[in-house]
């Protein structure tokens, strides 16, 4: 008699083991407590960096913006200028470029705020095309057994109340410009010396090694970053400002200037753009199809930018998921603001960079679908 067959007379009932059949993988009481630790380690950090905005955004706003500059002071550092004279030359270069961009704004921005209160009786008063409109909705309302009070509502503009909190949310205040150009200036003249440091911080040779490349991966992925934005950036403001003079808008090399600054910030800027292009074409054109003129082109323009123009570009170079790039926007900004949507890119970079080095995965074959 075999040893199977004597199990299975000592105990009848009982099936014999098979080592062939599929076993599911057991969830430990370790993992489970290891999951609830790191997702609460997660929870932490993403409250204190909720909290204390004033104080990480500025210092993360200098690490990112530094490590993309880092390759300029290098480059001026191997013509002779010191590393520290090259920091100092690189912020006010990059602060002299974002005056003049804000001088070309702000000339029109302040005199159309003096217009203010003329300018929205005007775009009242052209925007009365909406009343019929808004009437018949009304009746149809009214027939289903809505307020009858609604139906002789007119079209009114919304209040002003919301400039105020608005310009407060999307300007840092003085402390935070003076946190952020102080640490920007510093991270840059002292960057070689932190990268010494952190290499040399491993003791073993292949831990100093695989630091070595993932700076060299950040620094180098965030420089083509910001070069190839900044040029697409640009060429979507030039093209801005033609659309604008070719349709009659006023101050074209402004409202190109404004698009080029708003569109460094994902979905957030292109939407603030195409309101303020309908304002004021709606407000300078004599009828309301040639006041949304331009907008409609702008519309045509960031939709070839952004699903043709840019994903080519960014993504062969960086290899970014649209996906994974959307809802790293939608976090930032909802963590930090416009700031973060600005930062959401680039640190979605240094997070992949730290996983490729970090984690490496095999390249396996999948199974076919």
């Amino acid at each position: 008699m075999s040893a199977a067959q004597k199990t299975e007379s000592s105990h009848p009932g009982t099936p014999i083991p098979d080592s062939n059949a599929y076993q599911p993988p057991v969830i430990r009481r370790a993992e489970v407590v290891a999951f609830a630790l790191v997702s609460m380690l997660i929870i932490t950090v993403v409250a204190v960096l909720y909290v204390a905005k004033a104080f990480f955004l500025p210092i993360v706003t200098a690490f990112i913006v530094g490590t993309m500059l880092s390759p300029a002071a290098t480059f001026l550092e191997k013509r002779g200028i010191p590393r520290a004279a090259s920091a100092v030359l690189i912020v006010i270069g990059v602060t002299g470029g974002l005056a003049f961009i804000v001088g070309l704004i702000s000339a029109p921005l302040m005199e159309w705020t003096t217009r203010l209160p003329e300018l929205g009786t005007l775009l009242k008063d052209k925007l009365h095309v909406f009343d019929r409109p808004l009437a018949l909705w009304h009746q149809i309302q009214v027939l289903f057994g809505g307020s009858e009070t609604l139906a002789t509502t007119r079209f009114e503009m919304p209040k002003i109340d919301w400039v105020q909190p608005t310009l407060e949310f999307l300007s840092p205040t003085f402390t935070e410009f003076l946190l952020f150009f102080a640490i920007l200036v510093l991270f840059i003249a002292s960057w070689k010396d932190l990268r010494r440091a952190m290499i040399m911080n491993f003791a073993d040779h292949e831990w100093r090694l695989r630091t070595l490349r993932i700076l060299n991966a950040i620094e180098t992925s965030l420089g083509g970053y910001l070069i190839t934005v900044t040029m697409i950036n640009f060429g979507v403001g030039i093209a801005t400002g033609l659309i604008c003079a070719l349709t009659g808008m006023p101050n074209p090399a402004g409202l190109g200037a404004l698009a080029a600054t708003l569109n460094f910030f994902p979905i957030i800027g292109p939407v603030a753009m195409f309101v303020i292009l309908v304002a004021v074409g709606i407000i300078t054109s004599a009828t309301l199809g040639a006041g949304l003129l331009a907008a409609a082109l702008f519309v045509g323009l960031t939709f070839i930018e952004g699903h043709f123009i840019t994903p080519a570009i960014i993504g062969r170079r960086l290899q970014l998921n649209a996906l994974a790039v959307f809802l790293a926007l939608a976090f930032w900004t909802w963590l930090w603001g416009p700031m973060g949507g600005f930062l959401a890119s680039p640190i979605l970079i240094v997070g992949l960079i730290l996983k490729e080095h970090l984690m490496p995965t095999d390249k396996t074959q999948l199974p076919p679908d």
